[in-house]
């Protein structure tokens, strides 16, 4: 895939949510929420500051994040879903 974000944003591939609860029940696909949950796979450089230098970005590729429920755009690239954010819409790196 030849994609690389600009400015301050992110490409990023769901990671796909459980299929069963912790109780044994399984989940339909109607009623399971897109997860919140994703692999960085680019970044971009980085956003300007007011002096008008590059701020690089906090994440990178291969980090495992969070992001806002209802952030970024979807777009489909080879086939695959993925979900393109800002870098302020992104809440955390998960370890």
């Amino acid at each position: 895939m030849a994609f690389r974000p600009l400015h301050d944003r992110v490409l990023i591939r769901r990671v796909e949510s459980e299929e069963k609860t912790a109780g044994g029940i399984i989940i339909p696909d109607t009623a399971k929420e897109k997860p919140q949950e994703g692999e960085v796979l680019a970044v971009g450089p980085g956003a300007k500051n007011d002096k008008g230098e590059v701020a690089p970005l906090d994440v990178k590729q291969g980090d495992k994040v969070l992001f806002a429920k209802w952030g970024g755009q979807e777009i489909t690239i080879d086939g695959e879903d993925l979900l393109i954010l800002k870098e302020s819409d992104i809440l955390g790196i998960v370890d």
